[in-house]
């Protein structure tokens, strides 16, 4: 088994060793067959025996490789069709990119990544409401929640729906263990192997890997500064008989654009034409001043499906989102919920209904949009004077798309940033096809570090 590794290039040696082995055995394994040891593999590569354990355990874990105790590791033997393998290819392409941004970076600036800074967050508003709950009764601590969630925390998140024109009935809002996990319930009971689906290009890389997962046949919708194009959309729907549309409405993942009304009120006059559900991702809503156009809003959460977190604007680490769903689906969605999970964390969600019932959390956003206001306006400063073209300019929010004249691919751009200490992903992950592209997410929060500075302004 010969394969090319480049330390030079962008992606991780552990992605380069994963994918060049899942090749290899496209092309050339045969099921039974005893992959090269570690010992000699990490020798033939040049690369740490770590890098093969690792990367022979992602393949076992997508079903391309076995491991036999004392025998060393085997190409899997079950035969898989060729929609399984671009799948698993789907799969670990969005995988590996995930696992490169939460690996420790040994001090290195994530520039590209999809999270506010730690030192942006505001610990004694969190100590205040966790001391709260521990005092409460024990139920939060030991016990499971009940199906739908925190009764208190669903009226409150109604309350604040309201304030987005969003109508909805607090047994109408199921509570989840963040975006990620309400993304994943709407996947596991709406769609089947074979469906088809409508996604934003460019969008959400982790959803696009999740719609891998269920072996679900994705279309790219134009993402326009206005939002999802709707001629182009009006286009594919003559083609295409979509199960679902996901499009994210306020300072989109990974252009910062925000859903014009013109743009909703046409996108919904097409899902009403042609029967098609809408999945609204508006984890970014707390980060707006003032709201915007929902989807939502104008359906009234008839064929629209509303997903909504706290984990974007409170911590990574507290991991509460919901969904607003019509009646009729809202009891099949909960049936999912408790058979994958069981149930949420009851403490999460009490943490979070004593930040919002004591206004704490309301105070933490306000100055949190203030921050971020001003980095955005900072950053956009840093890319107009090192040349680099913006796709839009956001009207708030954590991210800037940008691509830079001299540079063809962004994978260039990412070697590049990777030996200045900078980790940034390239653009081709948030695209549903995958193809090369020479733009790149810029995270706002992270550039008034110097390296930031130097690296979008220096010529390149």
């Amino acid at each position: 088994m010969r394969l090319e590794i480049d330390p030079d290039e962008g992606r991780p040696l552990v992605q380069q060793v994963t994918e060049g082995t899942r090749e290899w055995i496209e092309r050339h394994g045969t099921s039974g067959v005893r992959l090269p040891s570690i010992r000699r593999l990490s020798a033939e590569l040049g690369v740490s025996r770590n890098i093969v354990i690792e990367a022979y355990e992602r393949l076992v874990a997508l079903g391309w490789v076995c491991s036999r105790p004392g025998a060393g590791f085997y190409v899997a033997e079950r035969v898989i069709d060729a929609d399984e393998q671009g799948a698993r290819s789907g799969m670990a392409d969005v995988s590996g990119e995930m696992w490169s941004q939460f690996q420790d970076a040994g001090g290195s600036l994530r520039l590209g990544c999809g999270w506010l800074p730690g030192d942006w967050r505001e610990e004694e508003a969190f100590a205040h409401a966790v001391r709260q709950v521990t005092r409460g009764p024990s139920s939060g601590l030991f016990d499971y929640s009940t199906p739908l969630g925190s009764p208190e925390l669903r009226a409150l998140i109604q309350e604040r729906l309201r304030r987005l024109a969003v109508d909805v009935d607090a047994n109408q809002l199921l509570m989840t263990g963040g975006g990620s996990q309400a993304l994943d319930i709407i996947v596991r009971w709406l769609l089947r192997p074979g469906d088809t689906v409508f996604v934003e290009t460019p969008g959400y890389y982790n959803l696009f890997g999740l719609l891998h997962l269920h072996r679900v046949r994705i279309v790219g919708v134009r993402r326009t500064a206005e939002g999802p194009d709707p001629e182009h959309l009006e286009a594919l729907l003559q083609r295409y008989a979509p199960k679902l549309f996901f499009c994210n409405s306020v300072f989109h993942n990974p252009t910062g654009t925000t859903l014009s009304p013109a743009a909703a009120h046409r996108i919904l006059q097409l899902a009403e034409r042609h029967d098609m559900r809408i999945v609204e991702d508006d984890i970014y809503a707390d980060f707006q001043h003032r709201p915007s156009t929902r989807l939502a809003s104008l359906d009234g959460i008839r064929r629209v499906i509303y997903v909504g977190s706290f984990s974007k604007s409170l911590s990574c680490s507290l991991r509460v989102g919901f969904i607003a769903a019509p009646p009729e689906l809202l009891k099949p969605l909960v049936d999912v919920k408790m058979l994958s999970n069981i149930a949420t964390s009851p403490f999460a969600e009490q943490v979070v209904t004593a930040l919002l019932r004591n206004g704490a959390y309301r105070k933490l956003m306000e100055r949190l949009r203030v921050r971020l206001a001003e980095q955005m306006a900072t950053a956009m400063q840093l890319v107009r004077e090192g040349g680099w073209e913006m796709y839009a300019a956001p009207r708030g929010g954590m991210f800037l798309w940008v691509r830079h004249p001299a540079v063809a691919s962004s994978g260039e751009l990412v070697t590049r940033a990777r030996r200045q200490g900078i980790r940034l992903s390239p653009g081709q992950v948030f695209l549903p096809d995958a193809d090369d592209s020479p733009w790149l997410r810029i995270n706002v929060a992270y550039t008034n570090d110097a390296r930031a500075v130097d690296f979008l302004t220096a010529p390149l």
